[in-house]
């Protein structure tokens, strides 16, 4: 079970991590994740693809997960709301 595509929440201090493998199942999740330590925890999964809301600071983290052989992706917020389960 390797995983595929990771998700993640970006905020100002704590991250919300999540992936999936090629069928769909969940194999990992992280709600917490610190600005200190995301760096560490994608730099140790395999290449996969990492979808992130457009913000900001999302071009920083997608040019970093891109040297580390990721494959980032950005989308505007108008497409992120239908994935959200909070009501925001």
């Amino acid at each position: 079970m390797t995983i595929t595509t990771i998700g993640i929440d970006l905020a100002k201090n704590v991250f919300a991590v999540h992936g999936v493998d090629q069928n769909g199942k969940t194999v990992l999740v992280k709600s917490r994740v610190t600005r200190a330590a995301l760096p560490g925890l994608i730099a140790s999964l395999p290449p996969c693809v990492i979808g992130m809301e457009a913000c900001s600071g999302a071009y920083y983290w997608a040019r970093l997960f891109l040297q580390y052989g990721h494959e980032p992706r950005l989308m505007a917020a108008k497409f992120v709301s239908p994935y959200r389960m909070a009501e925001k």
